[in-house]
């Protein structure tokens, strides 16, 4: 089924309400206050159907103290239905209401004049030349301009037969589903319900789901799309979502529904901005954000720290985390006036010097991802993560990868999804030729360089090691790589040092892993060392992790049966009198004695038997 979102805009009294309910009988003002007082004062959402087609109306509030709920609507909007009255023409919210779609980047414009019948006409042909011509001063692009009367049914069919021909929802599907919630609620019986419009990709039944603001996921029990029952919403459905296992007071108007790993969340944002006409962004000055159906207030710190500006860049710090992705549109409001409209160019924040960002931000600003990516390696030297990419430029993994593929003088690791500079490769390959130049006899797999170096991936330390091996730097064996120029009998003199290693650290040898840290040997290489070696009693192992040479051994034993003749008895405090060792060294040695048959352990006392 074809959907698309057609949202309302337009002064208050224009009759924005009464034409949904004409198109479709829905009656939007369904709360005592609105009804009261006349007025849409939160969002209002029902549809309209034809075959495969359908047409979802969001009614927003045309009052100028509820713009900040006008603004939740319009972020899901495909198109435009701007209302202008026939009898008063343009006014004051129908120029905000235009001002802020254009801000937000909404280019898809319906023109409706109502109450057509209260007008002569020349009247109505003058209002609607009045209205083009005003519409002429922005870039919209104006589907159709009808003239309707909700008494005039004729109007209506035809107004109808005009949306039918609007098919397509002009949103572009991303690599993952979002969802901002404008709505939540409890039903007796049912749990917590959110409502929002499907953005970036479809979302189906059972399917999990990530709250990004408690960072919490669950599983949707039930999807609803105009009050039936659905499988799946696909984008720009209106949908209700029922959460499993989530607190309805747990949840915010505002919150991104997500899927886990693909946003992650800053107190800042940069962001590009134009003010309207005889505005300007104050630096240092506190804001309303309004992002998605969310509104937050913050701090605008323009990038240059001058005092104000139309247009530029700016750094929004927020109170709380803020999840955005790379084109996000945002409205920055001081109370009930707006200000600028924004644009999200850098949802993640890096550390970075000023000049970088600016650069940085330059690039985003034309959507030149080959130069951003360049910039954000010039930051990332240790490797920029390619799933990234999806919040910071909006790409699908796909897209991201063709775009790394095509950098010069990168590494793309395509298994971990992460690019390397090569100025980062000529440094690793430097650690790793000193390695094997301080000790000729380190031996070495990639599992161990990656213990010494967490950034790196597997295949970029391999595509190091290929190169040493090709340089005839290294010689594989196995897993292992050892000096090209090593000798032949190399285990036996491996096995030679670790024995005088522990021959010289006497009854305080060195625990096995920082032995083959010290030596430059991979660590399954060092533990069948030290297996040949305790095979041969030339080692005695004590514990897991503790290893003594055998004289060592013998040594130490013998002077503890002194203790035990002068003393005797033998534990742990007149031990440590006599040697000054850690405790996990006088308990080894102490039960080791135990293997003796001529020594009797008494409570916490070793005496002969």
């Amino acid at each position: 089924m074809s959907n698309i979102i057609i949202g309302t805009a337009g002064h208050i009294d224009h009759g924005k309400t009464a034409l949904i309910k004409a198109l479709n009988g829905f009656e939007g003002d369904d709360t005592n206050e609105e009804k009261q007082r006349g007025i849409t004062i939160d969002l209002s959402f029902s549809n309209l159907t034809r075959g495969q087609q359908n047409i979802a109306f969001i009614d927003v509030p045309g009052h100028e103290k509820l713009v900040k709920n006008m603004i939740a609507g319009a972020f899901g909007f495909d198109y435009v239905m701007l209302v202008v009255s026939a009898v008063e023409g343009i006014k004051p919210q129908t120029v905000e209401h235009i001002e802020i779609i254009n801000l937000l980047g909404l280019k898809e414009l319906i023109v409706i004049l109502t109450k057509k019948d209260l007008v002569n006409p020349e009247e109505l042909a003058l209002k609607k030349e009045q209205i083009l011509m005003f519409l002429g001063t922005f870039d919209f692009e104006i589907k159709f301009v009808s003239e309707v009367s909700i008494y005039d049914e004729s109007s209506i069919e035809k107004l109808k037969n005009q949306l039918f021909t609007i098919n397509n929802s002009i949103k572009q599907e991303e690599n993952f589903f979002r969802f901002y919630v404008d709505r939540v609620f409890s039903p007796k019986g049912i749990g917590t319900v959110v409502t929002g419009t499907v953005l970036g990709k479809k979302v189906e039944l059972n399917e999990k789901v990530f709250i990004s603001e408690i960072q919490k996921e669950t599983k949707i029990k039930n999807i609803q799309v105009h009050n039936q029952n659905v499988i799946e919403a696909n984008i720009s459905n209106r949908a209700a979502l029922n959460l499993q296992n989530i607190d309805v007071k747990s949840i915010t108007r505002g919150d991104l529904i997500t899927k886990r790993g693909y946003v992650r969340g800053f107190d800042g944002v940069d962001i590009s901005f134009s003010c309207l006409k005889d505005k300007k962004l104050l630096h240092n000055k506190a804001y309303s954000l309004f992002i998605g159906a969310k509104k937050i207030e913050i701090k605008a710190l323009l990038f240059d720290s001058i005092d104000s500006l139309e247009e530029g860049f700016a750094t929004i710090k927020a109170t709380e985390k803020l999840y955005t992705i790379f084109g996000e549109k945002v409205i920055l409001r001081n109370g009930n006036e707006t200000i600028c409209g924004g644009k999200v160019l850098n949802p993640i924040i890096d550390p970075m010097k000023k000049n970088q960002k600016r650069k940085l931000l330059e690039a985003l600003e034309k959507s030149d991802f080959t130069s951003a990516y360049y910039e954000l390696l010039n930051a990332h030297r240790k490797g920029l993560g390619i799933i990234s990419s999806t919040q910071r430029f909006a790409l699908s993994h796909e897209e991201a990868l063709a775009f790394a593929k095509n950098l010069d003088e990168v590494f793309v690791d395509e298994k971990d999804l992460i690019i390397y500079p090569n100025a980062t490769k000529v440094e690793l390959k430097e650690y790793i030729k000193n390695v094997y130049e301080k000790n000729a006899y380190a031996m070495l797999s990639n599992a161990s360089i990656a213990l010494r170096v967490k950034w790196a991936s597997a295949l970029f330390i391999d595509s190091v090691l290929d190169e040493l091996e090709e340089e005839n730097f290294l010689v594989k064996e196995g897993n292992l790589y050892k000096n090209a120029n090593i000798k032949e009998d190399f285990l036996k003199d491996l096995e030679d040092i670790v024995l005088n290693r522990l021959k010289e650290e006497d009854i305080s040898p060195t625990a096995p892993y920082n032995i083959y840290d010290d030596l430059d040997i991979d660590r399954k290489l060092g533990d069948d060392i030290l297996k040949a070696l305790t095979s041969k009693k030339q080692v005695i192992r004590l514990q897991h992790n503790l290893f003594i040479h055998f004289e060592s051994l013998n040594n130490i034993v013998k002077a503890m049966k002194s203790i035990i003749k002068v003393d005797g008895y033998i534990e742990i405090a007149n031990f440590k009198e006599r040697f000054e060792l850690s405790r996990k060294y006088l308990i080894a040695y102490l039960d080791y004695l135990d293997n003796y048959s001529e020594i009797k352990k008494i409570d916490t006392k070793r005496v002969f038997a």
